[in-house]
């Protein structure tokens, strides 16, 4: 196991963090509910939801990486080497930016690392949630541009779906991102598998676990839905914006440590 990791007895100390978590991100309430933050200039100290100078704590500024192919993998992956002890928790990028800020601190503080699809969307209302990405060591990727159902779309504008984002994602990190994953989706059709390569990014991210967490089944539903699927070189698909999520990840990763597996960003995983 990664030294970094916290060992099974941090169960109960990280339910507790849960519930005060979830308390803050409560008191804050729903961006949806809240007129969006105008965005600032990209790059600034301001543009950080977090505010001037709050990354600091997590080191040095990492580089933005960019896609790579990673030979003997199809072009839609949805799974990692089942023989190592590995699994990539992966995001979709959207909500409530308290929320997400949340989720990554709890993610940190166990050692473990994310992949984070982020809406171009939403990153121009949260400019500075791409940096807060990167900084904490996760992966960061797309999820197009207005989070639309991609796979009906014409070929024009589902190409502009990706182009869109990538051009936040490399105006905001110098990178267009490490993955593209298709909106309201699990797959992507043969056509947008073409145009996102188009766009940069040789593989498109698919997932072999599905967490539900979208239809807010509760922590225990999203907790065992998880768990009961979870297994060496598992993508699991999760959602920043919601609750049960937030509340769930730290029982999510005890189970991860019991098992004597690592919560790895993909790019780590297929590496």
């Amino acid at each position: 196991m990664d030294g970094r990791r916290t060992p099974v007895p941090r169960r109960g100390a990280l339910r507790t963090a849960a519930g005060a978590l979830l308390a803050g991100a409560s008191a804050a309430g729903c961006a949806r509910d809240t007129p969006p933050r105008p965005p600032s200039k990209p790059g600034s100290a301001d543009s950080s939801p977090d505010g001037p100078g709050a990354h600091k704590a997590h080191g040095a500024v990492a580089p933005a990486a960019v896609p790579r192919r990673f030979p003997g993998q199809p072009v839609q992956i949805e799974h990692g080497p089942r023989g190592r002890p590995r699994v990539a928790l992966t995001f979709h990028g959207q909500g409530d930016p308290v929320l997400a800020r949340a989720v990554l601190g709890e993610a940190e503080r166990a050692g473990a690392r994310l992949t984070v699809l982020a809406v171009g969307g939403w990153l121009d209302q949260n400019p500075g949630m791409a940096r807060r990405i990167l900084d904490g060591g996760h992966d960061l990727g797309n999820h197009t541009q207005s989070h639309l159902d991609i796979n009906t779309m014409d070929e024009e504008r589902a190409f502009e779906e990706i182009a869109g984002c990538a051009r936040r994602l490399r105006r905001l990190t110098g990178s267009i991102g490490t993955w593209f994953r298709p909106s309201r989706a699990r797959y992507a059709t043969p056509l947008v598998q073409d145009l996102a390569r188009r766009a940069g990014y040789p593989h498109v991210l698919s997932y072999d676990v599905d967490s539900l967490d979208f239809t807010s089944p509760g922590v225990a539903a999203v907790t065992r839905k998880v768990a009961g699927e979870l297994r060496n070189g598992s993508v699991v698909s999760l959602h920043f914006g919601y609750r049960d999520t937030v509340a769930a990840l730290p029982l999510l990763l005890t189970e991860i440590d019991r098992r004597r597996l690592r919560a790895v960003t993909t790019t780590e995983l297929l590496t």
